[in-house]
């Protein structure tokens, strides 16, 4: 019953942001859409009808006539109650036995063949679901990451604030908190896009960044059981675990909003209603947190350490090749939360040498995922991606590429390419002329790091190679990795996760 009101309720509102029940001629559906045909579809408010719960996206089909609302599986009780309250005037049978039938052979066709494409989709609504549960929090990231990079400009190259000053942690707290909880703010985004309980996830990635987990992961490890070098330095129930860095981090949180909604749904049928608004969200917290923490949090660091093996080898086997690869990849890593096991290299390095190739190196990724985003600017000719994309290339050029990689270089996704081809070859002129770095702040604004008593030309080194790493991904994406039809594009496909059909039906 709870059921059956809801999906009335879900039909009222569409119908009302449609323009009203004076404004449909006839309703349809197919295997994942109510179809309209309006007498004027100008009235429908696309912007009100997205926000409903339960609607994954709507979009005018100028070439049928129709104005499409994306329900998903739940569309032939949606369309149910849509009918009941219109009237059977608005039934049209084989229009919609001939729009089910058509979209289900064209998901046949799009169906992938072979294991590459079931590879290729899967990291296209992977990537989809990631920059969608992301673009809540770009503005913030950006003014964050913005923030931090002025900080760092008045702390560790003018010397205009001490940082053992309270208004230097002050500050630092404001740039800072928004990263610290990114799990928190993208665990209720994602759990919006992917219809789990917002709160609950919140509260799961609460678990995740809770100062005892995170002491945890920086405790000693000496004397503790290792997993293929990787220390067991928690127990849960008995059962050795690793509890990783999860501040930064946004990936396990979107793999507990992913889980949150079969779990939360399955509680939901099993247990009694007057239970059910105090265990439900209880056992959904205790369930995802603890999947999250013994199978996510191993994986993760297992396969970070196996990528800081790989980089610290090329490192110091071949600079120039080190450079190119990790131009090319290494922002790859950085949407995945894998980069974290990276740190402690870099951060060993400098604390034993004074200095850091691999920082080096690390450098002109960040500064070309900025060009990226800069280059979109200069393209574009709406504002509001203008706006957006200027906002990304700041805090890009300022050490923290986030804003630009989620708010546009991701989300169109020959933009982060073309960048990252930029950085490759930063990253091998890098190498060939043996950069290094002595200090933690990259990007542009680190370029007191590149500074060198004992070889002058350090700073040269990173000059020449940062303008080429500028220059070639610019150009890269201003002629072959941006345009502004690719924000149609988008908008097509706007709202797609991995529990909605990728087929465009």
């Amino acid at each position: 019953m709870a059921k059956d009101n809801n999906y009335q309720d879900l039909a009222a509102n569409i119908i009302k942001y449609v323009g009203g029940p004076e404004n449909v001629d006839k309703v349809i559906h197919c295997i994942s859409r109510l179809r309209f045909y309006l007498k004027d579809e100008k009235k429908a408010d696309t912007d009100k009808i997205t926000a409903l719960p339960g609607v994954a996206g709507a979009l005018y089909n100028a070439g049928l006539g129709q104005y499409q609302v994306v329900i998903g599986p739940a569309v032939t009780d949606v369309y149910d109650q849509v009918v009941a309250q219109l009237g059977s005037s608005v039934v049209d049978e084989d229009a919609t036995n001939q729009a089910v039938a058509a979209t289900q052979e064209q998901a046949q066709a799009e169906r992938p063949h072979n294991l590459w494409g079931w590879i290729s989709r899967g990291f296209k609504l992977l990537i989809g679901t990631i920059t969608g549960s992301m673009i809540p929090i770009i503005g913030l990231l950006a003014a964050s990451g913005i923030l931090k990079g002025f900080l760092t400009l008045f702390t560790y190259n003018l010397n205009w604030i001490d940082t053992k000053s309270t208004t230097y942690v002050i500050i630092n707290a404001m740039g800072d908190s928004t990263f610290y909880f990114l799990p928190i703010l993208v665990g209720y985004t994602a759990a919006k896009q992917l219809h789990s309980d917002p709160i609950t996830v919140a509260a799961i990635a609460g678990v995740l960044v809770h100062p005892t987990i995170a002491a945890l992961w920086s405790a000693p490890t000496k004397g503790m059981a290792t997993l293929l070098g990787i220390p067991l330095n928690a127990t849960f129930f008995g059962l050795p675990i690793h509890i990783p860095q999860y501040t930064y981090s946004i990936f396990p949180i979107i793999f507990a909003a992913w889980l949150a909604r079969p779990v939360g749904n399955w509680l939901k049928k099993v247990l009694p209603l007057s239970l059910r608004s105090i265990f439900q969200p209880l056992f959904t917290l205790f369930i995802v947190a603890s999947a999250v923490l013994v199978v996510m949090g191993p994986v993760i660091s297992l396969v970070s350490a196996g990528l800081a093996a790989i980089i610290n080898f090329l490192v110091t086997a071949n600079e120039a090749i080190a450079g190119l690869i990790i131009g090319a990849f290494y922002q790859t890593l950085v949407i995945f939360g894998l980069h974290w096991m990276i740190v402690p290299i870099v951060s060993n390095d400098i604390a034993m040498t004074g200095h850091s190739v691999l920082n080096g190196l690390i450098n002109f990724t960040m500064i070309a995922q900025g060009a990226g985003a800069l280059a979109v600017w200069a393209k574009s000719k709406r504002p509001d991606i203008k706006g957006l994309a200027m906002s990304g290339a700041l805090s890009g050029f300022a050490g923290v590429t986030e804003p630009a990689m989620y708010g546009i270089n991701l989300k169109y996704g020959r933009v982060f390419w073309m960048a990252s081809i930029g950085s490759a070859v930063g990253g091998l002129v890098a190498g060939l002329m043996h950069i290094d770095m002595f200090g933690f702040t990259g990007s542009l604004i680190g370029f007191p790091s590149f500074f060198s008593k004992s070889n002058p030309n350090n700073i040269w080194t990173f000059v020449i190679a940062s303008v080429i790493t500028i220059v070639i991904s610019f150009v890269c994406v201003y002629f072959w990795g941006f345009s502004d039809a690719d924000l149609d594009k988008q908008k097509g496909a706007k709202k797609k996760n991995v529990f909605k059909s990728a087929v465009n039906d």
